[in-house]
């Protein structure tokens, strides 16, 4: 016996709440003047370009309170600052922007690109202040609850070729009204070696996390390497295939 309307079952999805995957979060870290920022641009710009969500973010910095902690940590005029205290300011901007931005975002599916995080801390006050990585890594496990990134990119670049060139960069910028961000940059080569020592030490600690990237070479022969990285490392199978494509070499 037929009838002239079909009899549907009740759909009961609404009933069910959706399911949001956690984003990723990818650091990017290095000395000063080894092209984070351009790559960091380089990769949103990719991602987006894949149906991917992104927001960036920096450190010090990313909120509020956080760009007040980056004026004090950052400015030439700063001086006398303890490195105990120049360290804990650190995690005060961190704690901040994890709890505020970053937190939140990854919770809500988006992908999060920052520009340094506790590696930089590790590598400047653990190396370069010659602090040791036990109270930065105990510090981070209390302050940011345990959150690492998905992927490091670590920038490797010649200590003296990046020091330079942030010099110059930030020389430029004192020209305008750009706020003074010199402190680090006055710092000796041995303080930079250092920290580039840091740097290495937690790559061949970590594996599993950090992925060393050639900076010297010119930043459009970078950026591939980088792409190249975050495919193999995080793509998984519920990625779409339009992001596949997108961070295929061929869509770099």
């Amino acid at each position: 016996m037929t009838t002239s309307r079909e009899q549907v079952a009740p759909c009961y999805d609404y009933l069910v709440p959706k399911v949001i995957a956690p984003g990723k979060f990818i650091t990017f870290e290095g000395l000063d003047g080894c092209g984070k920022t351009t790559q960091i641009e380089r990769l949103a710009t990719v991602l987006r370009g894949g149906g991917i969500e992104v927001l960036t973010a920096r450190e010090p910095g990313g909120t509020e309170i956080g760009e007040r902690i980056r004026a004090v940590l950052l400015d030439s005029r700063t001086a006398g600052l303890d490195p105990w205290a120049e360290m804990a300011l650190m995690f005060a901007s961190r704690a901040q922007q994890t709890a505020q931005v970053i937190g939140p975002a990854l919770k809500s599916g988006k992908w999060v690109l920052c520009d340094r995080f506790t590696d930089s801390t590790e590598a400047y006050q653990g190396g370069g202040r010659l602090l040791g990585s036990e109270p930065v890594l105990e510090l981070h496990r209390v302050l940011c609850h345990g959150l690492w990134p998905d992927l490091t990119i670590l920038m490797d670049s010649d200590v003296s070729h990046s020091v330079q060139k942030a010099r110059r960069r930030n020389r430029i910028a004192s020209l305008t009204e750009a706020p003074d961000e010199n402190r680090f940059e006055r710092e000796s080569r041995a303080f930079f070696t250092r920290v580039h020592e840091a740097y290495l030490k937690i790559a061949e600690r970590e594996p599993q996390r950090v992925v060393v990237i050639d900076a010297r070479p010119p930043a459009e022969a970078v950026h591939p390497e980088i792409v190249r990285a975050v495919r193999e490392r995080l793509m998984a199978e519920n990625v779409s295939a339009r992001t596949q494509s997108q961070l295929s070499p061929k869509g770099v």
